[in-house]
């Protein structure tokens, strides 16, 4: 096998010289390349820096050996509980979903040199596994590079014609780290922490709440820790943030990182959320998931229909401190060493040919306007706009969209975008502008081939406005989070998220709202309240003495010096979430059988228990008669009508009333 080829011209990760903060172990030397050793139990790769032992045939992570210490990952759980693929799926019909660590049958070695070695563990479905085995071929990648400190894993997933229908709720690569030397967990400059221990969280030392994932910390190993909550979902984070993350050891003083370059293969766009790190110590790299959105992003499978998907690469990064000074600077080490793989996005080393090289993908560029007569005569700057790409469907249908490739970018101050690195095929180009409701896509399908640069030249965003401003509750960002979010119960607090911007991730907010409504619900009179102090961050039900649930109504008070009682007003309603949740809207009629309108039965994303501020953006534009309206004062009545758990409800992003046009 010859000498791998490499024409790229732009920084290679990690590669041809040891890394900056990671000190090689002691008894392995750097100037004999990558080395792969297989057995019939074991597949090892070495570069001198590490040492990466998987298992043969299965693909699982068994060992990683750095720094001196012998294993990173937990010794004291089964080796095919370490560090592993897993999906969950659902054959056609069933709703209950099949967890399923991804085990190979089948090692090969793709290329191997004293620069670098991948290998592959395969499964191939056939008929005799129909209900067994989720039907898709799956080819788990690993990748190790001289001088590289870590390793990159991916996977290739191909669903062939006529096979089965399916669906999948869920795939990730997972690692479990040592729990007597991982105990401080970062993902962002302004969350990061020592971590609660696995132990914590079950009794006697921790006290489950209203669901398994959340647990009081009742008598936790580190006493510090006492009287906080731990839940997993605390720690969530969007895509477009979410790059970087992991764990520390202080002794030695370790990195071990989960670095995701780029965000084209996970899936519901920039906005979506997933998990990161958590007790265990666990690090994760998710794929697809339907947390904060629910089923509508769980991809199903029908009518035999052919899919293929590259998830990855993403790379585990492993690095130490010199002199052990400061262990957290391997946390800003880190995010150096995320910046250099985004750079280095798509990666020249990949070897599959399903994974793209930057040669055979294209570009596209352009400048997104605004046009809102009712705010100024001439188009206005897509400042920041989020312009991307993603399968053809209806304007919004990206943040749904779960079974292809996204792009997406932000604009700059003057509406200009650039897409780079788009893998060849058929799009729709979708926009939304923050400060502005409503979704934009351009009315042409865009087929992407290799080496295209295409430029679309100004494109123009008519945001939906029938009439002017009479008044508005927030601001159009599909999040919540201008609004009023509590201080949590004393005795359910996260410390780490006191005083923080992410306040909302407290545990318990919900209950709140029956503590500063005890009797009524949220009154909010327009020119008078304050939606940052009078506005709920969540509509969520009233919790009764018998722990039984009510559903709440809130009212909109506003006056009108005149009415037109022949014209149509419109009144716009923007959620940032909705979890099995009705909103009726009443105008001046709060006992009226029949409300004006109603979304249905809407939402299944869960982010009110699992502290998200937002999940799906849904906009409602409510047609108003001027008949049902009065000159004076005026109510207008949202009512949540389900109230079976306490975690139905919505979140408001941005309501705005809008008057008749000839106004």
């Amino acid at each position: 096998m010859g000498k791998l080829s490499c024409n790229c011209k732009r920084l290679l990760p990690c590669c041809m010289a040891p890394p900056r903060a990671a000190s090689p172990a002691a008894d392995v030397d750097a100037t004999d390349g990558v080395r792969v050793m297989v057995s019939d139990r074991y597949v090892e790769i070495k570069n001198g820096i590490f040492e990466l032992t998987l298992s043969n045939p299965d693909g699982i992570v068994t060992g990683v050996r750095y720094n001196g210490v012998n294993n990173l990952m937990e010794i004291l759980n089964k080796e095919d509980n370490r560090g592993y693929w897993d999906l969950v799926w659902s054959p056609l019909g069933e709703r209950t979903g099949i967890f399923d660590v991804i085990k190979g049958t089948e090692f090969r070695i793709i290329y191997q040199d004293e620069t670098q070695v991948e290998v592959s563990f395969v499964r191939t479905w056939s008929p005799s596994l129909e209900g067994k085995a989720v039907p898709l071929n799956i080819d788990k990648r690993f990748i190790v590079l001289w001088g590289c400190s870590g390793f990159y894993t991916y996977g290739i997933y191909e669903h062939m014609e006529g096979w089965p229908d399916f669906s999948m709720s869920e795939t990730r690569v997972a690692f479990k780290l040592r729990k007597d030397k991982f105990h401080y967990m970062a993902l962002a400059d302004d969350r990061q922490r020592i971590m609660p221990m696995p132990e914590d969280r079950v009794p006697p030392r921790g006290q489950q709440l209203a669901y398994p994932e959340a647990v009081l910390l009742v008598d936790p190993v580190n006493p510090e820790l006492r009287g906080e909550v731990d839940d997993k979902y605390q720690y969530s984070c969007e895509d477009q943030y979410n790059n970087v993350h992991g764990w520390i050891s202080f002794d030695p003083p370790i990195g071990f990182w989960q670095i995701t370059p780029s965000d084209e293969f996970r899936t519901g766009g920039p906005l979506k959320q997933n998990l990161t790190s958590h007790v265990g110590p666990t690090m994760l790299a998710m794929f697809l998931s339907g947390h904060y959105a629910g089923d509508d992003l769980s991809p199903k499978f029908r009518d035999g229909e052919y899919w293929k998907k590259v998830h990855g690469p993403v790379f585990m990064y492993l690095n130490s401190s010199w002199d052990g000074s400061d262990p957290t600077l391997l946390w800003e080490d880190a995010k150096v060493q995320m910046m250099i793989e985004k750079e280095s996005w798509p990666y020249c080393f990949a070897l599959s040919e399903d994974f793209q090289k930057a040669e055979q993908r294209g570009c596209i560029s352009g400048r997104l306007l605004v046009r809102d007569r009712y705010l100024d005569d001439e188009d206005l700057d897509a400042t920041a706009a989020y312009v991307g790409l993603a399968l053809p469907g209806d304007a919004g249908s990206w943040q749904r969209e779960c079974k292809g490739y996204q792009f997406w970018c932000r604009a700059a101050e003057d509406g200009s975008f650039c897409i780079r690195n788009i893998v060849t095929g058929d799009y729709n180009l979708y926009a939304w502008v923050p400060g502005f409701v409503g979704d934009y896509k351009l009315d042409a399908t865009l087929t992407i081939s290799s080496g295209d640069d295409i430029y679309l030249g100004d494109l123009v965003y008519e945001p939906p406005r029938d009439g002017p401003t009479m008044w508005e509750i927030g601001i159009p960002d599909r999040s919540a989070a201008e609004f009023y979010v509590p201080d949590p119960n004393p005795n359910y607090v996260n410390r780490l998220y006191i005083n923080h911007p992410d306040r909302f991730r407290q545990y318990g907010l919900w209950e709140r709202y029956a503590e500063l409504y005890p009797d009524s619900d949220l009154v909010y009179t327009i020119g008078q309240s304050d939606y940052s102090t009078d506005w709920f961050y969540a509509q969520v039900n009233r919790r009764t003495d018998d722990n039984t649930y009510q559903p709440t109504t809130w009212q909109i008070k506003f006056d009108l010096d005149s009415v037109s009682p022949n014209c149509t007003y419109k009144f716009r309603v923007a959620l940032a979430s909705s979890t099995y949740a009705e909103l009726q809207v009443r105008f001046n009629d709060q006992d009226r059988v029949a409300p004006h309108f109603t979304t249905g039965l809407i939402g299944r994303d869960n982010a009110i228990a699992r502290h998200g501020i937002h999940g799906l953006y849904w906009l409602f534009n409510i047609d108003v008669s001027g008949a049902w309206l009065f000159q004076g004062l005026n109510t207008i009545y949202l009512k949540q009508s389900r109230s079976q758990s306490p975690f139905q409800g919505v979140m408001y992003d941005y309501l705005r009333m809008e008057g008749p046009c000839s106004s």
